[in-house]
């Protein structure tokens, strides 16, 4: 029997927790911070298993409540902040220096690797999902005070006196203590691109060029740009009807705008830097040509063609700049110059002065400085930063389609028709160029909004590139008529080009959410693949995405079923695009909380089925996973690289499960799959009342009061599981502390299956079994059943409630042993010391936040009206979220 090893508190966190006590005593005076000691110590006390101290919470005034929230959610912040600099949140497993060693053990040569990377695309995509329940100011604090321990490191690392830096850290958290954490007012969507771009701008643009560099390197060569940005943010209009064409002009514009802003300032650092004088060093024609093209007639640069040279680039990029941003540039040119008409052509010129630079001084003075970094940088990023994705509903589509056939004269009723009838309707419009729009029909106002998006996505490839809009996702993709749609949609703006040989510039991205459109998924991409026009557009771009959603398919039939659905979902399309001679791109729709498929991205890229990734692969950030991962330089390089090494392993590493045992272990979960969907779809969908209970047990309607993002909670006006977003609904599973969504129905399965040996062995051998367990039992490590146990009081039917929630209670302890049995271990997290340390420690800093938050419950659910107790259920929603991370 193991013994649970003690608390080996992070120095940071005692650190930053004293600064935070010195700060509450000063700014919230000598009684609040001996309460707060109190209800600290005595929940620590209660949590190491000593005696049950009265917490004496209900001796707190509402004043005091709001005030002890605020502190102990400061805590959790900065807290996560230490961990972040110990690496906790970091994707574990291997940089990519460690993957090239493994395939090399494997006898896979670095230059396969290089051809793999020529054909390779990753991606992670930012979206606004609404998760991270934090303002920008308060994040911006938490910047501060990492950069201060970086130099605080420093310091110490030095023998020098830290008292300066200690203070500005102190400073920081007494303007943490008096800065509002909540938002007032709804995020709107300019709002949310304003967020994105502060990581694709401040993060990516510098840490992408220098992973790059360290890629080269390891690889001995120079891979392709094979790891690029993508967003959600201004694109998707699923639910949203604050999406329009204007929040797309705005998102690709300020893109744009940073982008270019960061090129232009390179730029001149390079002009100030490169001062070789032709008296000292032979000048190639092209860098003589590229000086004089620049107009420079300074008598102080004559002998200086390499800065000449970059004065005529600058104002080249600054017209770029002019023309695409539709402003002046932030420094002015010395004359006026053509604009470039692509980023090829800039990095062209770029590329002149680096060859140039080889032949004076090898790639010293080339490539291994801001040079070779700007020139990744052109080649990665473009014009446009990040690849913004378009996004509707299926139903929107079909709905505008049959209004634009039926005003264009087309006597079928669209929505009346079969599949085969609107498959055959699709592709004879796509055959042709006769418009459907006409400007003497009246359209409705969804009809008019879509086309607007797809106006403004033309004006977008025209402006910014193709590659500023590359995919279209139809979210609840069902059939192939879901995907012409888009075509049709397409063809209106020339984006989609009939003839002979038809082209489309956006691809058509079917989203199988549901657990039956999983399973439809090989037969729709097989009959879309056998359309002519289709094969014919394949067959120039070489690759087609499916995207797969983790949300929907983990609400409709739970988490286990959900997981492996999207493994069979992934390994059945494989053969589908074999046999069409198409690359299958996977885009997989992950969100932070495991019921949404968080977890670590390593282990998941690398437990995909065999054949399913091909060095390509697409993957949503969302919420407060943006922040956590990318939030600093160093944890988002440590995160890019741990993508791209999974990418790579799970695409040249040999198979870590042997065929047989794969089937063994397949057919296992199966069935085990089965009874787990089961189990699940009993409670959730099978409970009368069911609706009830999770409404009034969990703060779902307190939780749609926040200001946290700019979609509404719920895709129809409807109280139906079904009509709710993911995001809520395991968002108010994890405030209750039920987690419900990242384990349910699994417990009850693994007990019925009766050959625990071969559990066991799947546990242990199998990388995707044992990924799902480690998930779930982050989840298990962080519900707490007791403290749920007390939000049941919240249910008018107590009745009802005790008998639901008796049901959750027992699936929680068969989950919990099934887990423990299944991996050998004797507590949760046996085998993962460092996040079980993590999670231990701050759970008595979320019990006393639950319990008040609960407290503040009651009185708002009893109607009083004083407006302290909303902005106390708010603050306790935030700080929960932010102790127990990853939540929603």
């Amino acid at each position: 029997m193991s013994t649970r090893p003690p608390i080996q508190q992070n120095p940071d966190i005692r650190f930053l927790g004293k600064l935070l006590g010195d700060v509450i005593r000063e700014h919230g005076g000598d009684r609040l911070f001996e309460r707060t000691e109190h209800i600290r110590s005595a929940s620590i006390n209660r949590h190491r298993g000593g005696d049950l101290v009265d917490l004496e919470l209900d001796q707190l005034s509402l004043d005091e409540t709001l005030a002890f929230v605020r502190g102990f959610g400061l805590f959790s912040m900065l807290a996560n902040l230490a961990e972040d600099r110990d690496g906790i949140m970091s994707e574990s497993g291997l940089d990519f220096a460690q993957a090239v060693e493994r395939l090399d053990a494997h006898g896979v040569k670095r230059s396969e690797i290089v051809d793999l990377l020529a054909g390779s695309l990753i991606v992670p995509v930012l979206t606004a999902h609404p998760t991270e329940v934090r303002r920008k100011s308060v994040i911006d604090h938490r910047t501060r005070i990492a950069d201060l321990m970086k130099v605080r490191d420093a310091e110490l690392a030095a023998g020098r006196d830290t008292g300066a830096t200690e203070d500005a850290i102190l400073r920081q958290i007494a303007l943490l203590w008096r800065t509002r954490t909540l938002r007032r007012d709804r995020l709107y969507v300019t709002d949310e691109v304003n967020n994105a771009l502060d990581f694709l701008g401040g993060v990516f643009l510098p840490v992408l060029p220098e992973l790059y560099r360290q890629w080269e390197e390891t690889l001995g060569d120079r891979p392709a740009s094979f790891l690029r940005l993508g967003s959600w943010i201004g694109g998707d209009r699923d639910g949203n009807p604050n999406v329009t064409a204007e929040s797309l002009r705005y998102a690709l514009g300020h893109g744009a705008e940073t982008v270019l802003g960061f090129y232009l300032e390179e730029v001149h650092k390079l002009g100030a830097e490169l001062s070789i004088s032709s008296e000292l060093a032979a000048i190639e024609p092209d860098i003589i040509t590229l000086a004089d093209a620049s107009g420079d007639g300074s008598p102080h640069r004559a002998d200086e063609p390499y800065r000449r040279a970059l004065i005529g680039i600058y104002g080249r990029l600054a017209a770029t700049y002019a023309e695409i941003c539709g402003k002046a540039p932030p420094r002015l040119p010395m004359n006026d110059q053509p604009a470039y008409d692509h980023p090829d052509a800039f990095e062209h010129d770029l590329r002149t002065i680096a060859r140039s630079l080889e032949k004076l001084g090898g790639e010293t003075l080339a490539s291994n400085g801001a040079l070779g970094k700007l020139i990744r940088a052109v080649k990665t990023f473009g014009f446009h930063l990040a690849t913004l994705d378009l996004r509707q509903n299926s139903s929107v589509h079909e709905r505008v389609v049959a209004e634009l056939l039926a005003k264009s004269g087309v006597e079928a009723d669209y929505l009346a028709l079969d599949e085969d009838a609107r498959v055959a309707l699709l592709r004879s419009e796509l055959s042709g160029q006769r418009p459907l729009r006409t400007p003497w029909a009246e359209y409705s106002e969804e009809t008019l909004n879509e086309l607007a998006i797809i106006d403004a996505a033309a004006e977008a490839h025209s402006q910014f590139g193709a590659a500023c809009i590359s995919q279209y996702i139809v979210s609840m993709a069902e059939t192939v008529s879901d995907l012409l749609e888009v075509h049709v949609l397409l063809r209106e703006v020339g984006l989609y080009q009939p003839g002979d040989t038809p082209k489309c510039d956006i691809m058509s991205v079917p989203l199988f959410e549901t657990i039956g459109d999983l399973e439809n998924a090989p037969g729709v991409m097989k009959a879309y693949f056998g359309l002519p026009e289709i094969a014919a557009i394949t067959s120039q771009r070489g690759a087609q995405e499916v995207m797969i959603g983790y949300s929907d398919s983990n609400k409709d039939g739970g988490y286990l079923t959900s997981s492996w659905m999207l493994a069979r979902a992934s390994e059945a399309l494989a053969p589908v695009f074999a046999e069409a001679g198409v690359t299958m791109q996977l885009f997989h729709g992950r969100g932070g909380s495991v019921g949404r498929g968080g977890g670590s991205a390593f282990e998941a890229i690398r437990g995909q089925p065999p054949g399913t990734v091909n060095g390509r692969i697409r993957i949503t950030e969302q919420g407060e996973v943006i922040a956590a991962k990318f939030g600093t330089p160093e944890t988002a390089a440590a995160n890019l690289e741990a993508m791209a090494s999974a990418s790579v392993l799970a695409t040249l590493e040999p198979e870590r499960v042997a065929s047989e045992d794969y089937a063994r272990f397949a057919k296992a979960l199966d069935t085990i799959s089965d009874n787990a969907f089961n189990a699940y779809r009993d409670l959730v969908y099978g409970t009368p009342k069911f609706v009830d209970f999770f409404r009034q047990m969990t703060p779902i309607a307190e939780i749609a009061t926040l200001k946290i993002g700019s979609r509404p909670a719920s895709r129809k006006a409807s109280d139906a599981i079904e009509d709710l977003r993911a995001i809520p609904w395991v968002f108010s599973w994890s405030q209750a502390r039920v987690m419900l969504p990242g384990w349910y129905g699994v417990g009850h399965a693994l007990g019925q299956f009766e050959d625990k040996d071969l559990l066991r062995e799947m546990a242990t051998t199998w990388p995707f079994f044992k990924n799902v367990l480690a998930n779930m039992e982050m989840v298990l490590a962080k519900s707490d059943m007791a403290i749920a146990a007390e939000y049941v009081q919240l249910v008018e039917d107590q009745d009802m409630a005790k008998s639901v929630f008796a049901r959750i209670d027992e699936g929680w302890q068969q989950t919990h042993d099934a887990l423990l049995d299944a991996t050998g271990q004797t507590f949760l997290l046996e085998k993962n010391p460092k996040l079980d340390a993590s999670i231990r420690l701050r759970l008595p800093y979320i019990e006393p936040l639950n319990l008040l938050q609960l407290e503040l419950l009651k009185h708002h659910r009893a109607g009083e009206e004083d407006e302290r107790i909303a902005e106390g259920i708010k603050l306790s929603i935030n700080a929960i979220a932010t102790a127990l991370r990853n939540s929603g």
